[in-house]
């Protein structure tokens, strides 16, 4: 499956506003569906920041789960494969995190699970990026086991002040 390349320029720009809200102490107001990410870039080694949608957590076990919604071609993406030792904020909490990406069988199993507690999201976010999916459960299983899932591990659980 073709990955769509990630927006630059002007394109980028809605992209990139949420991560302003994080900065200037906003963040917040996402809620809690949404995380920050800091990382390192793999070329320049400076600290890198994308905001993503949780699709699934367990907070109990500081487990946080995202979809890489361009595929292996987001920049976070390729430098979490780098460096998988990263930092998240969720709210005004922040944990360092460990960065693991699923099993294509895990990935489609959890997106399934998105899907059907969040299905309006599914269908406008993969209408934005240019997916045709099936909305049936075979159909968002498919396209589950070729888009990346990320699940990032929170280290001890602990929020960093």
């Amino acid at each position: 499956m073709p990955f769509p390349s990630p927006p630059r320029g002007v394109k980028a720009i809605p992209w990139r506003l949420p991560i302003y809200l994080y900065k200037v102490g906003f963040g917040w107001l996402l809620g809690d569906r949404f995380l920050l990410l800091r990382h390192v870039g793999r070329n320049s080694g400076k600290t890198r920041f994308a905001v993503l949608e949780i699709i699934h957590c367990l907070p109990d076990r500081g487990y946080y789960y995202v979809v890489s919604g361009f595929g292996t071609r987001s920049h976070w993406y390729q430098n979490i494969r780098q460096q998988s030792n990263v930092e998240i904020q969720v709210g005004n909490k922040r944990f360092a995190a460990q960065a693991q990406q699923l099993s294509p069988s895990e990935g489609a199993e959890i997106l399934l699970a998105y899907a059907q507690e969040n299905p309006g999201s599914l269908k406008a976010l993969s209408k934005l990026l240019g997916y045709e999916i099936e909305f049936s459960p075979e159909g968002i299983r498919e396209f589950g086991l070729k888009i990346p899932v990320i699940r990032f591990s929170t280290v001890q659980s602990t929020p960093k002040e």
